[in-house]
């Protein structure tokens, strides 16, 4: 029979959310109810058994003094421990535990990031300590007024630090009172979708788009109008003859999502043109515009606004963790007042903690200052990412490098048609994204999208190139007219349901 040492061969998960006596005792628990430890068999003591396995006694005092609770361990003093004699009494009336099964998440909710997951910060840089310690004197110091229900628009400090913020770093000059803080970036979205939109008008995406954006729009039940980005931006000129009477456009001009290229002055410029002459709404999504490797950070589209049209969003989700859950929406002085009313009628508004956690690390200097540290980090694991996978792939790979973001694409034209190609990989658990299903038609091409914040050494890069190139393996492409026909349909299928 197996000792309890054996049964926690596999390591205990020490970061998961089942604390580690809890998780001690479903392994004894499911070891006795399946025969693996025997009636009257002798276990080891809490004393060797915490030894073993590198926990504090008590950890593993807390999980026998449960067990013997409930009948499943008999203690005998200084004779140690053994398996009660009436456990298969015990193990009749409990039902037996199966071993979890660790599988592929397809249900869209969280998970931990993966190999080349887009979108997540470097959670190993990530100043916890620091965080931790601002966290605690900030609960020492909760007062009677924090107890209160929070203001629906956002923490006041919070809203005052967040536009001192983006004056100094992204030229949007803005009052506190325009800063709306919200549940995440889907949140601004869906808020900006309700007051400004009506169900039938028109709402400009850039192709390729952020899927998240095209859902929350369907599902406002307005028209999503395509227009094509390029090397320079979104195709402003395609927009004003396609989607002139839009009623709100959804644009990445510091950092385009996903293609990573940035918006030019003059397309800019018309842009903002287009929506003064057509009463219509710019929804500037600030998407990684901290995280520039050539040169200063682009100043906001926000910040040349002469006519009040764009609204700004931002998100600490990629500059600090998405776990906090917190973003932020700048609104026109016009709409301030419908906006207030609007958050006034419909929540509660975020965690006060959370935004007094987020105001203290602002107003204290340490944000500007994690900022930089990143855009460090990311440039240096960015050109790890590059090198492995030209050192693996060679000639066979094409990477865009644009001047920042947090992601870079890859093509690899004689593998086949992209979508296979993310299939492949996340089969053999590698996050990659397939370029084309992002977009509506062909004209961005086909290639992965990997995400490279959490790489932490040049070795960790070269391992999941080699990965990526068994997943992908040597079987020569069909050529471009393979995926030229994935586009195609995609392409018809947005057409049929978009125009």
């Amino acid at each position: 029979m197996m000792d309890i040492p054996g049964l926690l061969a596999q390591p205990l998960t020490r970061a998961g959310a089942i604390p580690l006596h809890r998780q001690i005792y479903e392994r004894v628990r499911r070891a006795v109810l399946q025969g693996q430890l025997a009636p009257g068999q002798r276990v080891a003591s809490a004393r060797a058994l915490a030894s073993q396995l590198g926990l504090a006694r008590g950890t593993v005092d807390t999980a026998y003094a449960q067990l013997s609770v409930e009948g499943w361990l008999e203690p005998l003093g200084q004779k140690g421990t053994r398996v009660s004699l009436d456990v298969r009494r015990t193990a009749v009336r409990a039902p037996a535990a199966r071993e979890p099964r660790i599988a592929p998440r397809d249900d869209g909710l969280p998970s931990p990031p993966l190999p080349f997951q887009m979108g997540m910060p470097a959670f190993d840089a990530f100043p916890r300590k620091l965080w931790a310690s601002i966290g605690a004197r900030r609960v020492r110091a909760v007062g009677i007024d924090d107890l209160a229900y929070p203001d629906p628009r956002g923490s006041p400090r919070l809203r005052r630090a967040i536009a001192a913020y983006l004056l100094l770093s992204r030229g949007v000059d803005c009052d506190p009172d325009q800063v709306f803080v919200t549940a995440g970036h889907r949140a601004s979205l869906d808020l900006v979708l309700r007051l400004l939109v009506r169900p039938g008008e028109r709402v400009c995406i850039e192709d390729p788009y952020y899927p998240a954006a095209l859902e929350l729009v369907r599902g406002a039940g307005a028209r999503a109008g395509f227009v094509p980005v390029d090397g320079d931006g979104l195709r402003v000129d395609r927009l004003v003859a396609r989607h002139g009477d839009a009623r709100l456009a959804l644009v990445t001009p510091a950092h385009q999502a996903p293609l990573g290229v940035s918006m030019t002055l003059a397309r800019r410029m018309a842009l903002l043109a287009w929506a003064g002459a057509n009463e219509a709404w710019i929804l500037e999504d600030d998407y990684d515009s901290e995280f520039r490797y050539v040169g200063a950070p682009l100043p906001a589209l926000r910040s040349a606004d002469p006519a009040g049209r764009v609204l700004y969003a931002g998100s600490f989700s990629k500059v600090l963790h998405p776990g906090l859950g917190l973003a932020y929406l700048v609104v026109p002085a016009s709409q301030v007042r419908a906006f207030t009313q609007h958050v006034a009628r419909s929540g509660n508004g975020c965690s006060t903690l959370q935004q007094a956690l987020v105001a203290d690390f602002m107003e204290l200097g340490h944000f500007p200052r994690h900022i930089r540290k990143m855009r460090m980090l990311y440039a240096r694991r960015r050109q790890w990412l590059v090198e492995a996978l030209q050192a693996a792939f060679g000639s066979q790979v094409q990477v865009d490098l644009q001047a920042g973001g947090m992601h870079l694409l890859a093509r690899f034209p004689r593998h086949g048609a992209d979508a296979e190609l993310a299939d492949k990989a996340q089969a053999r658990g590698l996050a990659a994204q397939a370029l084309s299903r992002r977009s509506s038609g062909t004209h961005a091409g086909q290639g992965l999208l990997l995400g490279f914040t959490n790489i932490g050494s040049q070795d960790e890069a070269h391992a999941l190139a080699s990965r990526l190139r068994s997943a992908l393996g040597n079987a020569a492409s069909t050529g471009p007219a393979r995926g030229a026909r994935t586009g195609a349909r995609a392409a018809r299928r947005e057409r049929g349901v978009s125009r």
